[in-house]
């Protein structure tokens, strides 16, 4: 019998991680696709500059609540019945910002809509890390962070494309956000329930038949049975002991890596046309920038095995930070140098972005998993928010230099906390990185 985490990788496993990476890709979607539709939308609902920060943070303050929301609510009813669910409520809400007709009911909207994404982070992740071997634990969910990218680079391209249908194009980018939510539906229709969560809320025998369904006769269920034995865990030992400090690390790195970079998501084409690129070579530097973020990425998924999490995490905040630092110190340069710096960060940031889902699935255990990433997710949406509803005043009060100045110093104060708290949980498996 061949123990779960230590099986080879299997399509299933391929099949669940593309599944899995719906909720990633709309949010990079939703949230970029509303920096090109601002253009035409801001005029024609009359929106002040605080409207316009608001509309942008607005998806943001909705994954504060459905992080923590989904978090809970997968811990206790599972994985599996909210996997979809979600995305339905993505789906009506994306298509009913087609006839929205003023700013607050667009701001309602995209509220309800990061809800829902926020509310997939904690249920997609914390399934695929109970289903996937310790081995490939860490690209695998690392790698969901991709397709973020992947939905913002796509939110681009079609937002330049629908820019041109006239000026109701703003309607139909913010709609289009359902279509992949549809496929994303249709897809995970059919996924099973975690065999951890079973096992760990004493259901056994289903667990044990889960594992037989997707992984055969020669697959052992004993590790996934572990915790059934152990001491029930509810959600306030996320505040007590070991597990606090974990949560204040996982909090305060996951903001220090978003901040800047949903910042720049949202007023990108703003920014680059403040740094010297203007008109369409504004949104067509943003979808050059977000394909570099995916290259990033995927670069930091290869290296994550090889390097470690620490090693990842602290390059990763280091280099990032030095990029934004030169932005910060040079605004006037060349066009080109302002791409290579943007390039730069881009790249860095990667090994940091693949983290936020990587450590806080290996750092807690089965019965509060689901709440620690909803938790983590939560909290770092205070501070992404409140970056990003700032951006347009501080373009305006502060200029494009101490914007990214004051990008740089939120990044390497993430390089700083990881420097000191970051741990190693490569090669663990699932108990014993959560008993560190």
């Amino acid at each position: 019998m061949t123990n779960v985490e230590d099986l080879p990788l299997n399509s299933f496993h391929k099949r669940l991680t593309v599944y899995s990476a719906g909720g990633p890709f709309l949010d990079g979607y939703v949230l970029s696709i509303i920096g090109v539709a601002l253009v035409q939308a801001g005029p024609q609902l009359n929106m002040s500059a605080s409207w316009e920060g608001l509309i942008g943070a607005s998806a943001l303050i909705g994954v504060f609540f459905g992080g923590f929301l989904g978090g809970w609510l997968t811990d206790k009813f599972g994985r599996q019945t909210l996997y979809t669910l979600d995305l339905i409520a993505i789906i009506l809400c994306s298509v009913a910002q087609f006839w929205v007709q003023d700013v607050f009911w667009l701001f309602v909207l995209r509220l309800l809509i990061g809800i829902a994404v926020g509310a997939d982070y904690p249920i997609a992740t914390s399934l695929l890390a109970e289903f996937t071997p310790k081995k490939y634990r860490g690209p695998l969910i690392g790698a969901l962070i991709v397709m973020w990218f992947v939905g913002a680079a796509v939110a681009y391209v079609v937002g330049e494309l629908l820019l041109h249908l006239g000026p109701d194009g703003w309607r139909w980018m913010l709609a289009s956000g359902a279509l992949p939510a549809v496929v994303f539906v249709i897809l995970r229709h059919g996924t099973p329930e975690s065999p951890r969560w079973l096992a760990n809320k004493g259901r056994v025998d289903e667990a044990r038949a889960v594992v037989r369904r997707v992984f055969g006769d020669n697959a052992s269920l004993e590790s996934l049975s572990a915790d059934e034995h152990g001491e029930r865990i509810d959600t306030k030992v996320l505040f007590r002991s070991g597990y606090g400090k974990r949560m204040v690390f996982i909090s305060i790195f996951w903001t220090c890596s978003i901040i800047p970079l949903f910042a720049i998501y949202a007023f990108a084409p703003k920014i680059l046309d403040a740094l010297g690129l203007t008109g369409p070579m504004a949104n067509i530097g943003s979808a050059v920038i977000t394909i570099l973020f995916l290259v990033g990425s995927l670069v930091f998924v290869l290296l994550i095995n090889r390097m470690g999490r620490r090693k990842v995490i602290l390059h990763s905040f280091l280099w990032s930070g030095v990029a934004l630092l030169g932005l910060g110190l040079f605004p006037q340069s060349p066009a080109l140098v302002i791409l290579m710096l943007f390039a730069a960060y881009a790249v860095f940031i990667g090994g940091a972005q693949i983290l936020q889902w990587v450590y806080p699935n290996e750092l807690f255990p089965t019965e509060i998993r689901g709440s620690a990433v909803g938790l983590a997710s939560s909290l770092s949406r205070i501070g992404a928010a409140a970056g990003t509803y700032l951006v347009p005043w501080s373009l305006v009060e502060l200029g494009i230099g101490m914007t990214m100045m004051i990008a740089a110093g939120i990044t390497l104060l993430g390089f700083l906390v990881s420097w000191r708290m970051a741990p190693e949980t490569k090669g663990l498996s699932l108990d014993e990185a959560a008993a560190l």
